[in-house]
């Protein structure tokens, strides 16, 4: 049909050019989705090619979902057919990114082993716009931090939104999903709050760009130095580990000038202080949710500062002030006589370093990959440490401190390592005079008793994870059981001391099931 050299069509024909049901050509036409480009003298719709596309993309967005209202507001905003056909690219977009979001919740949804409601709930945040994630952050955000007087901390909390790109990957949704959750924890909002609190309380008002970057630089150094001290084995309820807090404490000092409390030395008072912030700083939860929000922003992630925060806390709660730790000890050694019998420590340490030979010479390297009670070993590695703890202390004794407890001390032949280091040991352990010579404050007999408890608790350990009997040395671990609650039973136990929690013992319990779970480990 032409009309003013125009091209139209009947509703008939755009049917059979669309494929469109005539009643839903009508219907639509009806109810301003589209309108017909006039009407004949007998009152019939006519349809020009605006139409038509038109009416083919009205047909695509309701394919997409779209309701008619919906429909019609798009299309009454277009006059022209370009601008139509842009509103056609934008809606397959949007359709091809709900689609690449649900990919990513399917593919976390294998991941996860994940419920049916659980499906419903990730489901349901993967569609959520950037508008409704950032409501989410900033109501938490606002709920959490209520009145307290932190606007540094507010501001950056607030700045801090969860911006899921259009194009997200697995791990970016899996962040999202997690932090959605994260944000409904108790522990989260607690220990945000506590932070802010605490600000609140000793720093309120703003903060400048400077003090912010002192306070950075200063974690960071301390950071560095707890690093390198659990890389070089020091233990934090150790002696040596109070250098370590020594030197931490002297840098923190000056960034706590505006602070009303006057600090100026390295004491008690100091380390008390430091100690509660580092308590109310190095919360886990709060750091995970830093952590989500640099990978759902493809933000720079900082490493975990909770295993170096538990290390320097333990390190602290060990020696609440200078020299404390190696203050007690030196106390502790210089009293007392020696709890190993008339055989003495030196004869106590060949007897359980030959019955520990034997539990080595009984792992076949097949058993390296099994599990054993020391969190985060395997086989392998207890045997790597039940070596290390033998050039340790033959080190020490000799005067040569060893530092390499992360390298490979096993080699090919376990058998072979764990022989020629306990052998060093007890050679350097014989030198004349060595039980009575000085190590700082301890007598060197006390440094053979040290490597007679590791090797006995150790040994119970191998024992264990390789099946064979724990009932070892009763009398020695009868006798190891005073001296191990004298020397340890003050300390802390966290996760990050040398030993766990003291756990409970069935009845009729051996003296070595008794020690191992008097130092953490679960008897059965």
């Amino acid at each position: 049909m032409h009309v003013d050299d125009a091209t139209f069509w009947s509703i008939g024909e755009v049917a059979r050019k669309t494929g469109l049901k005539v009643k839903l050509i009508r219907h639509w036409s009806d109810t301003g989705v589209v309108q017909p480009a006039r009407r004949t003298s007998a009152g019939y719709r006519v349809y020009d090619s605006e139409a038509v596309v038109r009416l083919e993309l009205a047909r695509t967005l309701r394919d997409l979902g779209l309701s008619l209202a919906t429909i019609r507001d798009v299309l009454s905003r277009e006059h022209t057919l370009v601008e139509v056909a842009a509103a056609h690219v934008d809606a397959l977009e949007a359709q091809i990114r709900t689609l690449r979001s649900q990919q990513a919740v399917m593919r976390s949804v294998t991941r996860r082993d994940t419920t049916t409601e659980g499906l419903t709930f990730m489901t349901r945040l993967a569609r959520m716009s950037a508008a409704e994630r950032r409501t989410i952050i900033q109501d938490f955000v606002t709920e959490t931090l209520g009145e307290l007087d932190v606007p540094t901390y507010r501001r950056g909390l607030l700045a801090a939104t969860a911006d899921l790109p259009a194009d997200p990957t697995d791990e970016q949704v899996d962040a999202w999903i997690e932090l959605s959750e994260l944000v409904a924890d108790p522990a989260l909002r607690s220990g945000m709050r506590r932070m802010a609190r605490y600000a609140a309380e000793h720093a309120p008002g703003e903060h400048d760009e400077g003090a912010l970057r002192e306070v950075q630089r200063v974690t960071d150094d301390w950071l560095r130095r707890v690093n390198a001290a659990m890389e070089e084995g020091i233990a934090p309820d150790s002696p040596v580990a109070d250098t370590v807090v020594a030197d931490t404490v002297v840098a923190w000092i000056p960034t706590q000038a505006s602070m009303p409390h006057g600090l100026h030395t390295d004491d008690a008072q100091a380390r008390s202080l430091l100690l509660e912030q580092l308590e109310v700083a190095c919360d886990v939860y709060v750091e995970r949710y830093w952590q989500l929000l640099c990978i759902i922003n493809a933000w720079p992630t900082r490493p975990s500062m909770a295993a170096a925060g538990e290390w320097l806390m333990t390190a602290l709660r060990t020696n609440p002030e200078p020299g404390a730790r190696a203050t007690e000890l030196s106390e502790m050694y210089d009293t007392g006589a020696d709890a190993w019998g008339p055989a003495g420590v030196l004869n106590a340490c060949g007897e359980v370093l030959d019955v520990v030979n034997s539990l080595v010479s009984a792992v076949d390297p097949s058993q390296f990959d099994l599990a054993t009670p020391c969190a985060d070993w395997d086989v392998r590695a207890l045997l790597n440490h039940l070596v290390w703890e033998n050039l340790l202390w033959a080190g020490l004794a000799d005067g040569t401190p060893r530092s390499d407890m992360t390298a490979d001390h096993l080699g090919k032949n376990h058998i072979e390592a764990f022989h020629s280091a306990s052998r060093a040991a007890l050679t350097a352990f014989g030198r004349p005079g060595m039980l009575d010579q000085r190590y700082g404050p301890a007598p060197g007999r006390r440094l053979v008793e040290q490597l007679v408890i590791e090797m006995l608790v150790h040994g119970w350990d191998l024992a264990q994870a390789t099946g064979q009997p724990r009932d070892l040395v009763p009398d020695l671990a009868e006798s190891a059981l005073p001296v191990v609650r004298e020397i340890y039973g003050g300390l802390p136990r966290t996760a990050a001391s040398s030993f766990a929690p003291p756990q409970p013992v069935p009845a009729g319990a051996t003296a070595l099931d008794r020690l191992a779970a008097y130092l953490g480990r679960v008897v059965t």
